[in-house]
């Protein structure tokens, strides 16, 4: 019986998906701003969630927004993710798919950087994006997050891992 192969590997899938559920730990809190899927977050003072960006450290990290029961209601916005004042799944620890568009190359249980500066020779990554590579003061290193595989796939996509919850 003859056979084909589509492709030699499969999508890792979307941003946010849980990747190894077995070992996953997720928080709900109230978001203070909106939040894509895939996104690492930041705790607030007032228990609240924010995306990572300007301003905070490897002490803010919280964990990575999941998209554990709420979908995507707006078909003009791609990623979709959580709107102000939404109540947010966040993995604390465990494994989930988030988008690479920043530098260097993930290797299995690499360093996980986040940008917090947007670098104008760098247009591509954005505030909140994971790298593979500290970027200067530009990056912060999330000790607490690695890359699970190191494979990227042909979305952009890539898997990392919260090592530890917490709170």
């Amino acid at each position: 019986m003859p056979g084909r192969t589509i492709g030699k590997a499969m999508q890792l899938g979307y941003p946010g998906s849980d990747s190894r559920s077995s070992d996953s730990v997720k928080v709900n809190r109230i978001s203070a701003g909106d939040i894509p899927f895939g996104a690492a977050v930041a705790l607030n003072p007032d228990n609240s969630v924010i995306a990572f960006g300007d301003g905070h450290t490897d002490v803010n990290f919280l964990g990575i927004a999941v998209r554990t029961v709420k979908q995507q209601t707006d078909v003009f916005e791609p990623a979709g993710g959580y709107k102000n004042g939404d109540p947010t799944d966040v993995m604390v620890r465990g494994s989930v798919i988030v988008a690479f568009k920043g530098k260097g190359t993930p290797t299995a249980g690499g360093s996980v950087y986040i940008r917090v500066t947007a670098d104008p020779l760098l247009p591509i990554a954005a505030i909140g994006d994971i790298e593979a590579e500290a970027d200067g003061t530009n990056t912060v290193q999330l000790e607490n997050l690695r890359f699970t595989t190191g494979r990227t796939d042909a979305s952009g996509t890539v898997e990392v891992s919260v090592l530890s919850r917490r709170i």
